[in-house]
């Protein structure tokens, strides 16, 4: 079963951050917000190689809380060492 340590979530979530315009420009899908949570789950799915029974459904159109819930439901049983990542989330909140 893969893990991720707080270092290397941190380390996607700056990278995500770093390439924020990017991401957006290309992927017009919700709020900034919403592309960049959108971005990280998907970078989360792949780095730890999860299950279809790991991976969440979604109903409707999902916004920034699904995104949120969904990367804490992943995190849950993969986290190598215990971290919050709300933090790291917060910072892709859209700046005023």
């Amino acid at each position: 079963m893969a893990k991720i340590t707080e270092k290397e979530f941190a380390k996607l979530c700056v990278e995500i951050q770093s390439d924020r315009d990017v991401i957006i420009k290309h992927n017009q899908i919700g709020s900034d917000e919403e592309i960049l949570l959108w971005m990280l789950l998907s970078v989360l799915h792949s780095y730890l190689s999860l299950t279809e029974q790991e991976t969440p459904c979604f109903s409707g159109k999902p916004d920034t809380d699904v995104y949120r819930k969904s990367i804490s439901f992943v995190l849950k049983d993969k986290k190598a060492d215990e971290f919050d990542e709300n933090g790291y989330l917060d910072r892709f909140r859209t700046k005023d």
